[in-house]
């Protein structure tokens, strides 16, 4: 039996150019975009996609954020939301 020349590595499995031949006229002929499984991202965290909000602290009060996250098990995030929706008594 021939060995196959590999010539490249897809999820641990060895490819041969006919192998990537084969991948590449797969891609060429398309495929069907309803068919395909549609990829997670980051979950909402309320009604609609989260915004990225750059805020300055000083390092006492980074200090302090961090220490309660490790403690509570969780993010640097979840603490300063957290905080906030009690300061703003919202949910």
């Amino acid at each position: 039996m021939a060995k196959r020349a590999v010539v490249g590595v897809s999820n641990g499995v060895p490819l041969s150019d006919a192998d990537i031949e084969a991948l590449a006229d797969e891609a060429e002929r398309g495929y069907p975009v309803k068919a395909l499984r549609r990829r997670g991202g980051r979950p909402l965290l309320g009604s609609a996609p989260a915004e990225v909000v750059p805020v300055r602290i000083d390092p006492e009060l980074k200090a302090a954020i961090d220490a309660r996250a490790t403690a509570d098990d969780t993010t640097t995030s979840e603490v300063i939301r957290e905080a906030l929706r009690r300061y703003l008594e919202v949910a």
